[in-house]
């Protein structure tokens, strides 16, 4: 009996240790939650050492006067999340309205994270810090974006704040599950001018659109137009052929009418012309033989008359040549025997046929005096002066006074070699008659001379025409008298007496320089 109770004794009291270790040391974790039995050190997947251990969905006993439990909530936290004058991108105050979805973090190593932040901590704080953090970051995150893109792609802007949230809740052991936007305002009224611009750029859009649709339109019907009008001048071309087409035939048909009766006119005057072409041939018989008779003997004679008179008249002037070629050869032998005088002598013998010659050509006038010019690359006239100014040194014979003598005439006066020269030409007393073939070759002459020295004294046919249009400017007279030349002979004597082989003065320019004041 005594046995019987003791049993029972140690059975009741293992009942109750039992029961007390249930009761007070044996611990379930719901999926909700996580226990913490903080008191033994253990080592985690970090390689550093915790002193608590970790028991999540499933159960576990806690070592008596060792370890203490502690739970922790692991369900989702609603926070509401309200920034007002928040300042974006630009300097605009912006107010953000949201919810968040947070919960504590229920794997490691973030676990480790909550609990040495939040172990202890009511739900009410542990919701107040994630709000605050939350809050934070969002002010950060409007600050890098401007109104535009917070209230045009508010994925977007939801997106930033949790990449830049997440961190800092990962550190508090906490996870962001979602993030709503729910409203994005301010008090400036930037935001409604961004609708109102957009609202304008819709109806813009719209108004744009409907442009096009209506320029679709009429281009639409102006290509209907223009495919009915081709039609119309396709159908407008076929009836225009098929009227040439017949237009055509009918002008064919009176072509062959018109040409028939064109043959058959012809073959008549064909007709007509084959019989008479019998009498034609007779009658040309009959003029033939009355040329010959009017005609070709009366040539033929005169023919035979001329080549007898033209044989003559050869002999004569064969037998003249052979007289001259005597004469020269006897001169020549003279001139040899001369000697050194003989160019003077013979230049003596014919100087009167030589002054009567140039008292021929210059009837009217008298001379004053001859300059002696340089024979040095001068021209035969300048020669002629010097030898005539030799001739008076030596002979005593003064050419100027014979041939005033000659040509009796004391009003006229000849023209000095120094005339010649560009800045006197003009200073010749000559009356020049445009009509008079000899005033004309006197003035030719002279005008010669004159463009010889031009020639020797300038290098370009430029500056040759500068210093004949200053001795026209410069000499009055010279300027009549060659103005009365283009007035009576006109433009082809005026460039015959400027015709000069190493000088050439355009005629036009000749007579701008006439004409000019």
């Amino acid at each position: 009996m005594g046995i019987i109770i003791a049993l029972i004794a140690v059975l009741g009291a293992g009942t109750g240790a039992g029961l007390f270790i249930i009761r007070n040391l044996y611990y379930i974790c719901q999926p909700s939650e996580v226990l913490i039995f903080a008191g033994g050190r253990r080592p985690i997947e970090t390689d550093r050492e915790v002193g608590y251990r970790l028991v999540k969905g499933g159960s576990s006993i806690r070592m008596p006067l060792l370890e203490q439990a502690f739970r922790m909530d692991l369900t989702n936290m609603i926070i509401e999340l309200k920034v007002a004058n928040a300042y974006s991108k630009g300097g605009i105050p912006l107010s953000v309205e949201g919810v968040a979805n947070i919960k504590v973090a229920g794997e490691e190593p973030t676990i480790h994270n909550a609990i040495e932040r939040l172990l202890g901590k009511s739900r009410q704080q542990i919701e107040q810090i994630a709000k605050e953090t939350l809050e934070g970051n969002l002010r950060g995150v409007l600050a890098s974006l401007t109104p535009e893109q917070v209230n045009g792609d508010k994925l977007a802007f939801a997106k930033s704040l949790l990449e830049e949230a997440e961190d800092d809740l990962e550190k508090l052991g906490l996870i962001l599950d979602t993030l709503q936007i729910q409203n994005i305002s301010d008090e400036v009224g930037y935001l409604d001018s961004i609708g109102r611009k957009q609202r304008a750029d819709l109806l813009r859009d719209a108004r744009i659109a409907e442009a096009q649709a209506q320029a679709q339109a009429a281009i639409k019907t102006a290509e209907n137009q223009k495919k009915t009008a081709l039609k119309r001048l396709e159908t407008d071309t076929e009836m225009a052929k098929a009227e040439a087409e017949r237009r055509v035939q009918d002008a064919v048909t009176k072509r062959n009418a018109v040409i028939a009766e064109s043959e058959s006119e012809i073959a008549s005057e064909v007709a007509k012309t084959q019989a008479e072409v019998a009498v034609q041939k007779e009658r040309i018989k009959q003029v033939q033989q009355q040329l010959q008779a009017d005609i070709v003997a009366p040539a033929e004679a005169n023919c035979k008359q001329a080549i007898a008179q033209a044989k003559g008249n050869a002999a004569k002037i064969i037998e003249d040549g052979k007289a001259q070629a005597e004469g020269t050869r006897k001169l020549a032998e003279s001139w040899q025997a001369a000697g050194s005088n003989a160019r003077e002598i013979f230049l003596y013998q014919k100087l009167e046929t030589l002054l009567k010659t140039l008292v021929s050509t210059v009837p009217n006038v008298v001379v004053d005096n001859v300059t002696v010019i340089s024979a040095n690359n001068s021209s035969s006239a300048t020669k002629t002066a010097r030898f005539l100014e030799e001739l008076r040194q030596t002979t005593g014979i003064n050419v100027a006074e014979v041939i005033n003598n000659m040509s009796g005439n004391s009003d006229a006066k000849l023209v000095s070699s120094k005339a010649i020269q560009p800045a006197t030409i003009s200073q010749s007393k000559n009356t020049i008659n445009p009509v008079d073939p000899q005033s004309l070759q006197s003035l030719k002459s002279d005008v010669e001379q004159f463009l010889d020295q031009v020639a020797a004294n300038t290098q370009t046919n430029i500056e040759a025409e500068k210093q004949v249009q200053q001795t026209i400017q410069q000499s009055p007279k010279f300027k009549r008298q060659l103005q009365k030349v283009l007035q009576v002979g006109g433009q082809e004597t005026l460039k015959a007496i400027f015709n000069h082989p190493t000088v050439y003065i355009p005629t036009a320019m000749l007579i701008a320089w006439l004409t000019e004041e």
